[in-house]
């Protein structure tokens, strides 16, 4: 009994590193803590009287349990990776609570854990615990049944397609961020086409996920003339300003209840990209919370 709550101690300790794994790799915040529990039913399971690096040792099974679930993702998966877009992390506005920093660790943008959703599982596995977390080739090579020299490769190439994504580099000011966001409602609301254009930039992306319920729903807009067309308020909504992902964004309610929740990306002073979730389960789970505390 000793060594079982020694265990869940030292597991305890590890869970928002496990946590931040996780949700690098499957981009759910759901699904990784789900994956955190099943790595600590594993553990117990097994014991660790032999392991000297307790660290190590359970980030290996969170990652097994996720590439497991990628690859599974993988093999039932139909939809375009564009109108999929993965779970936001949501803070108060001003600063991250010590748990979402953690989480989302120096910087985990949307963009980028949409780009790492195009990953093959195995890539995405040797980037995340090589590139993020400094795991060594020679432990990651056994989690995908390779040579660490395979295993190195896996992280070369997914390496490469971050970097040809192009990923924006946001505003480092979390005050101008908000003006501009701010500056974006108030020109929807007047309906100031000119206002919008003056905000948005010419190439600006706009990423809608509805969810399964929808899935034709969810689309990709590019274009700041399309992108103004669709950035109209709907009537008796209020909204909440809020951190999505450590940038500035906000939950839409509607008689009080979430309705959506947008994430802007910024950068010099106009707005790239706007991320925008619309399945009505996710946005209620995931901004309920935060919305009482607010």
């Amino acid at each position: 009994m000793e060594e079982q709550d020694w265990l869940a101690d030292r597991f305890e300790e590890h869970r928002p590193h496990l946590r931040a794994v996780a949700y690098r790799m499957l981009g759910s915040l759901a699904e990784a803590d789900d994956a955190v529990q099943d790595a600590w039913l594993r553990c117990s399971r097994s014991g660790a009287n032999d392991v000297e690096n307790i660290g190590g040792w359970l980030t290996t099974i969170v990652a097994r349990v996720c590439l497991n679930t990628l690859r599974s993702h993988n093999a039932r998966r139909e939809e375009p990776f564009e109108a999929r877009l993965p779970d936001p992390v949501l803070s108060r506005d001003g600063e991250l609570q010590p748990e979402d920093q953690v989480v989302l660790g120096d910087s985990v943008g949307l963009a980028l854990l949409v780009v790492l959703d195009t990953l093959a599982p195995d890539e995405r596995l040797a980037f995340v615990l090589h590139d993020v977390f400094g795991m060594p080739f020679g432990e990651i090579a056994p989690m995908v049944e390779r040579t660490p020299a395979a295993a190195r490769q896996l992280a070369s190439r997914a390496r490469r397609r971050v970097k040809g994504a192009d990923l924006p580099a946001h505003e480092l000011d979390p005050g101008r961020q908000r003006k501009v966001v701010d500056a974006f409602f108030a020109a929807a609301r007047g309906g100031d086409f000119e206002g919008l254009v003056a905000v948005l930039h010419p190439d600006v992306v706009l990423r809608a996920d509805f969810g399964p319920g929808r899935p034709h729903a969810s689309r990709v807009v590019r274009g700041v003339a399309a992108v103004a067309e669709n950035a109209r308020p709907l009537p008796g909504s209020e909204l909440h300003p809020m951190l999505v992902n450590g940038a500035p964004g906000v939950v839409v309610t509607v008689r009080g209840r979430p309705f959506a929740i947008l994430a802007f990306t910024v950068a010099a002073g106009r707005i790239v990209e706007i991320d925008a979730f619309g399945d009505p389960d996710r946005v209620g789970r995931i901004a309920a919370a935060v919305l009482v505390e607010a």
